[in-house]
């Protein structure tokens, strides 16, 4: 059996998904207000990026710190719309999944902040 919906090839198989990748973006920023700080935080973060940075691998460690946070924010998001589909009661297997997930935002976090923090290290000391 099938998949109906995995019928597009080529370029219009690529353009398709690029519009639900938009679309995840655009529901992640509306519906999620950890997402939109931290999209603030990495507009904000961006610039400071190429200052603090001395050479392209710094500088792409620290972009690469704050992509790897929005990833990980958009996987938590789309784990916690998972199991809230299922149904909103308490559950031990729910519960452990959105935990889990939320573990990995907190680690991605600590991961970027301690980019960050090694950078301004080698920088000014």
């Amino acid at each position: 059996m099938s998949n109906p919906h995995k019928g597009r090839t080529g370029l219009d198989r690529i353009l398709h998904a690029a519009g639900y990748s938009w679309a995840g973006l655009r529901a992640a920023y509306s519906g999620e207000s950890a997402f939109r700080q931290e999209v603030w935080l990495c507009l904000l973060a961006v610039p400071l990026a190429f200052w603090l940075g001395q050479g392209w691998v710094e500088t792409a460690l620290l972009l690469g710190s704050l992509l790897l946070v929005l990833i990980v924010e958009l996987l938590n998001s789309g784990i916690e719309a998972a199991i809230d589909r299922v149904g909103f009661e308490l559950h031990e297997l729910s519960k452990r999944a959105k935990d889990l997930a939320s573990a990995a935002v907190l680690l991605s976090l600590l991961l970027c902040a301690g980019v960050w923090g090694a950078a301004a290290w080698h920088r000014f000391s």
